[in-house]
């Protein structure tokens, strides 16, 4: 394993950003950036031994900040969506950015997305560490934030987050990487599977209703694995029953994506909302041209009896952990 750094470009106000490279024996690498804690690249082997990129991004930081889509990007302080951009917290309403309809998504205007971290290499790791102040996007108290990323031998990447605050606060971190396992095209023809017996309805602008359904007789129904297809789109949390929680498989380069997580929930996304733009080396993206699989506490939890509960309770230390393991096909 090796681990270097290299320029990626600055920013508009003039701050240098750094991308980190992780890089194993057999080739495998990622590539993550301090911009966003951002997943830029992820190139593991196929079949037929060629490396192939399986996230969407951008060449340039400039397009990083001027598009939204949070590509590869951690997601904070809240992934996912807010009913209303309110809750009440102890007794006090906080009001956050509407910056999705009438909701909140995603940490708001200026999420974990948008933000500098810092950096550094320790051990054979990336580690990648900030502190959200109180207020920041609306929310109460300081939280402390580490995001650890290692690249194993095995070609597993593995994200661990940590976090702390000095006052009860909501916390949903993610990683919102989208997957083409071909690394090109649309994934309507990847296959998926998902351990899940029951998904969160939601409303026409996927805020969840409060009900979790079966998922048996429904287009949501990935027990068995089965193709993505091009007669739905996906933009769902499912219910996790167990481990592994996903299993992403494309016919045409043989490259398996295994997600393990302890989390109780997965949003899947098939980027119906990216919009047509261009990514890396030339790529047309837009809808299907990736599913996010993103690990996760359930959206709007404080809104709906018997969802996970999504207050971090001060000085309580929050630990969690996803892996993304690579595998081929004979």
């Amino acid at each position: 394993m090796s681990i270097t750094s290299a320029l990626f470009g600055h920013t508009r106000r003039g701050t240098p950003v750094t991308a980190y490279q992780m890089r194993t024996s057999s080739g495998a690498c990622a590539v993550i950036l301090d911009y966003g804690a951002t997943i830029q690249s992820l190139c593991v082997p196929g079949r037929d031994g060629k490396l192939v990129d399986v996230v969407l991004g951008y060449d340039t930081l400039e397009e990083y900040e001027a598009n939204d889509g949070y590509l590869g990007a951690t997601i904070g302080r809240f992934a996912n969506r807010i009913a209303g951009g309110t809750f009440f917290l102890n007794g006090q309403e906080y009001r956050l950015a509407k910056n999705d309809g009438a909701n909140h998504l995603h940490g708001g205007v200026c999420g974990f997305d948008k933000q500098l971290w810092q950096g550094k290499i320790e051990g054979d790791g990336l580690v990648f560490s900030r502190t959200s102040p109180d207020g920041e996007e609306g929310y109460p108290g300081a939280l402390e934030i580490q995001v650890r990323f290692t690249l194993s031998e095995d070609n597993t990447l593995e994200i661990q987050y940590d976090a702390q605050a000095d006052r009860d606060t909501p916390v949903n971190l993610t990683n919102h990487s989208y997957f083409n396992l071909a690394g090109r095209g649309t994934v309507s023809g990847h296959t998926l599977q998902i351990c899940a017996e029951r998904y969160a309805e939601g409303t026409a602008d996927c805020m969840p209703t409060g009900r979790l359904l079966e998922v048996e007789g429904t287009p949501f129904d990935f027990r068995k694995e089965k193709t993505i297809g091009e007669t739905f789109e996906y933009d769902h949390n499912f219910v996790l029953a167990g481990s592994p929680a996903a299993r992403l498989c494309c016919p045409e380069t043989g490259i398996v994506l295994t997600v393990e997580t302890d989390l109780p929930g997965m949003q899947v996304y098939t980027s119906n909302m990216l919009g047509a733009r261009t990514g890396k080396g030339g790529m047309e993206l837009g809808l299907r041209s990736a599913v996010c699989l993103e690990t996760q506490l359930f959206p709007d939890g404080m809104h709906h009896y018997g969802f996970s509960n999504p207050f971090l309770p001060a000085g309580q230390k929050l630990c969690t952990v996803t892996r993304y393991r690579f595998s081929q096909t004979p």
